[in-house]
């Protein structure tokens, strides 16, 4: 039987599988992260997060690995409310 998650997987390039399931189990890397990412990825860190940031927003990424991409961008919303409630105290507005 086919999952969907098999689906989303020949969708995806090896690079993309590869980046999101480094991104779902980096903290088991014995090193940090940013060291982690061109030791396993081969791959610089910026472009690292470059291709994580073009994921978070593709529903094949989100069918292959959900909990990441949505935990990737529940942190984005959280972070663009927290920067948005600074602007809005800096100018006195609400």
């Amino acid at each position: 039987m086919v999952t969907d998650t098999d689906k989303a997987a020949d969708r995806l390039s090896e690079r993309d599988r590869r980046v999101l399931d480094f991104e779902g189990s980096w903290w088991l890397y014995p090193q940090p992260k940013d060291r982690a990412i061109p030791e396993y990825l081969g791959m610089s860190a910026t472009r690292y997060y470059q291709a994580l940031r073009r994921l978070m927003d593709d529903d094949t990424a989100l069918a292959y690995a959900p909990m990441t991409v949505r935990r990737l961008q529940r942190m984005r919303r959280d972070r663009t409310a927290q920067i948005a409630a600074r602007v809005r105290g800096r100018d006195g507005t609400s």
